[in-house]
């Protein structure tokens, strides 16, 4: 009961699984992957079907386990979940692995070290990007934090998406 509790599914104990949502499901198959307290965990794709949530209440169990320091080998095709929870990922591509490391490290990687920014210029929304290493000397980028109102800033890491793009070949063509 206290499994069926840590992922919302206490009330639902003697409904009959075949009543289940498919994100009820997920949440019940990590419970009985931690039934008899195991080192080393899989889940095969532990977060799909899930609301945001019950997404983020499924992390935080992950984490949690992780912090015990469990193992844990997951699957997932969402870049985000990976993101999240692992300390290293691999993509897949036709049976083998093709690319490994640190998410941190493969966006670092393969993004681009550049600041992107969006400003107001009167009623004009603007958009430029600078190369971060002369953040601290480009007179571009020093004038808009000083006399415009800047709507988003953000650096061109790659996100895990581009990576497995780049690293798969596959494209939306």
């Amino acid at each position: 009961m206290e499994l069926l509790s840590s992922v919302g599914l206490e009330d639902a104990a003697k409904t009959r699984v075949s009543d289940y949502s498919k994100g009820m499901k997920v949440r019940l198959n990590f419970c009985r992957s931690l039934l008899n307290n195991p080192r080393l965990i899989f889940l095969d794709e532990p977060t799909a079907g899930l609301d945001p949530v019950n997404l983020r209440k499924m992390e935080a169990l992950i984490l949690a386990e992780k912090e015990r320091g469990n193992t844990i080998c997951l699957t997932t095709h969402d870049m985000h979940v990976a993101n999240t929870l692992c300390d290293r990922v691999a993509f897949i591509v036709d049976g083998e692995v093709s690319l490994i490391d640190a998410p941190r490290k493969l966006k670092l990687q393969h993004g681009e070290r550049f600041v992107e920014l969006e400003y107001r210029q009167g009623d004009i929304l603007k958009t430029t990007s600078i190369p971060m290493d002369t953040l601290g000397t480009n007179d571009l980028f020093q004038g808009i934090l000083k006399n415009h109102y800047i709507e988003t800033i953000h650096s061109r890491e790659a996100s895990l998406e581009d990576v497995f793009v780049k690293t798969t070949g596959r494209s939306l063509q």
